[in-house]
């Protein structure tokens, strides 16, 4: 538990300690009770930064949310924490129950969410940890966490294929499969088939790849130009044997969005392009786990 004491999270440079040790056979029990409430865990992967995976993760909860689904969403980016501010969380501090269990902070949609950045002590602070340390905060995060029922939780990786995913993979057992996001460009490609290779070793299923920022919509004429190029997702999806889920397009208004701390699903954007994008790749997820 997060207590005053050697088992704290750290939050500095200088509360860093070595963390390494086996899992108890209670905090093993601890860990798989908590997590047989939770029927699908979804873990949003990219092995490449900057392509959105974050806002595909927030907007497919906020999604899942809307269509009555009790959905949780555990930001596992431990360095840059991104969900806080995409949801309007900001600030947002962690309260614990009389069992001294961590409550997660809930949005207005009902999404139940963890994440480090709600321990810090302000949105500047930097977290230098190591590998043993993380894998020790994402424990905590799915043990001492009360999500409590849920139809599905989605993990916001960071990039790569490093010791938070990896971490994920190894406690949660057998998660219901990952979403691979990337650009069309080639340069985000390269990385992102090194995502889908780690998901292979590891046995998890690839629920599919979406291709984010594909093209750009004029909100003036409606044409479409393709700034980072279009369709490289798709084709690599294809080439590497894994489901196809969709692209979504450059959209100012999803960019406005994400400032403000408002998903698509709670933003009034349905006229968006985007926003149509993100419904049908819902229907796609929601069809393969049968939700």
């Amino acid at each position: 538990m997060f207590k005053k004491n050697s088992d704290e999270i750290p939050t500095t440079h200088s509360d860093v300690q070595s963390t390494s040790h086996p899992d108890s056979n209670d905090e093993a029990q601890m860990l798989k009770k908590n997590l047989s409430r939770i029927k699908n865990k979804i873990v949003v992967l990219s092995g490449k930064g900057g392509v959105g995976k974050s806002t595909v993760a927030v907007n497919l909860a906020s999604a899942f949310a809307s269509r009555g689904l009790k959905t949780g969403l555990l930001d596992i980016d431990i360095h840059g924490p991104s969900v806080p501010k995409l949801l309007g969380l900001e600030g947002s501090k962690i309260a614990t129950s009389v069992s001294g269990m961590l409550l997660p902070v809930e949005t207005a949609d009902g999404i139940r969410v963890m994440s480090i950045g709600f321990l810090l002590e302000n949105s500047d602070s930097a977290v230098i940890w190591r590998g043993p340390l993380k894998y020790g905060v994402i424990k905590q995060f799915l043990k001492d966490v009360t999500w409590g029922e849920l139809d599905v939780l989605i993990f916001d990786s960071p990039p790569g294929t490093g010791d938070e995913p990896l971490s994920v993979c190894q406690l949660i057992e057998k998660p219901t499969g990952a979403i691979i996001v990337t650009t069309p460009q080639d340069v985000a490609i390269a990385d992102v088939r090194k995502s889908i290779n780690f998901c292979h070793q590891l046995n998890m299923p690839v629920l599919g790849v979406v291709e984010n920022m594909s093209g750009f919509i004029c909100p003036h004429c409606g044409k479409e130009t393709p700034i980072f190029k279009t369709g490289g997702g798709e084709a690599m999806a294809h080439e590497m044997g894994v489901p196809f889920l969709g692209k979504v397009p450059l959209d100012p208004t999803l960019v406005q969005n994400g400032d403000d701390g408002k998903p698509f699903a709670i933003s009034n954007s349905e006229t968006s392009a985007s926003y149509q994008a993100f419904l049908k790749i819902l229907d796609k997820i929601s069809k393969e786990i049968k939700l």
